[in-house]
């Protein structure tokens, strides 16, 4: 794990999920960048350096985030785009080359009844790049034990659980898999790759209505300090994203969430 894209948002409190970045990447001994997004276009009868002084702006506020964290040892660096959020994401994954996105899961002023705000549902739902969502007032901790839910074994990409055994192989991890059998599951669903047995020392097969139902029975039993799902066609968030934002009663998590993008699967 090299490179780690922290997206700052309006939140008063994006320095807290910022420090959450650092202290993940000096254990890790990745970069962190730090990333606002704007969009200023130049219109006739504008001013013709209007995108530079956002921009200028924007890296300034940047600045001031920085500066509210103990950056440690890690060089955190600012990365802008002037543009639409997911082109920007993807430009500067292009560019760089992002292992992992670390965001919080809403914006301080979105409802309190949603567990993602437009913005964060957006990075998850329209891009590929792995992403870790950390709730409000967590504190980097080193994972002991991690739940990976899905309905389908198949996983046609190893690569795509790359920073799954990433994590699990620093932290020395128990992994717990959930395979849950949703209607309409079939034969081929419950043959679980060997890349996710490699890592498990558990498989628990359960039978539900939805992924998140058999993650709400087992989550208590399971005690895990980091929740690892899918983001495919088919898989955990397959109507949860039809919509940006995300509502508590749908789906939540008071840990830690690996969502892991496999939408070729």
């Amino acid at each position: 794990m090299t490179n780690i894209l922290v997206p700052i948002g309006n939140s008063t409190d994006a320095h807290h999920t910022l420090q959450y970045a650092v202290d993940f990447a000096s254990d890790f001994g990745a970069k962190v960048f730090v990333m606002e997004v704007f969009n200023a276009k130049s219109k006739t009868g504008t001013l013709a350096n209007v995108s530079e002084k956002i921009a200028e702006s924007s890296k300034e506020r940047l600045k001031e985030v920085i500066a509210q964290i103990n950056a440690k040892q890690i060089d955190v660096k600012i990365a802008s785009y002037n543009g639409e959020l997911v082109d920007g994401l993807n430009e500067i994954d292009k560019e760089l080359g992002i292992d992992l996105i670390i965001l919080a899961p809403r914006s301080h002023d979105i409802q309190e009844e949603l567990f993602l705000g437009y913005t964060s549902g957006r990075i998850i739902k329209q891009t590929d790049i792995p992403t870790l969502v950390v709730p409000r007032g967590t504190t980097y901790v080193p994972f002991k034990n991690v739940l990976v839910a899905f309905k389908s074994g198949i996983l046609k990409r190893k690569r795509t659980i790359d920073p799954l055994v990433t994590i699990t192989n620093k932290h020395r991890a128990k992994v717990n898999l959930l395979l849950v059998k949703t209607p309409g599951y079939s034969d081929e669903d419950l043959m679980v790759n060997t890349a996710l047995m490699d890592i498990s020392s558990q498989l628990t097969i359960t039978e539900n209505a939805t992924t998140y139902q058999g993650v709400l029975e087992h989550f208590q039993s399971k005690h895990p300090d980091l929740l690892c799902v899918f983001r495919r066609k088919r898989g955990f968030f397959k109507k949860l994203w039809e919509k940006s934002t995300i509502l508590k009663a749908e789906f939540s998590a008071p840990v830690p969430v690996l969502i892991l993008s496999s939408k070729k699967d």
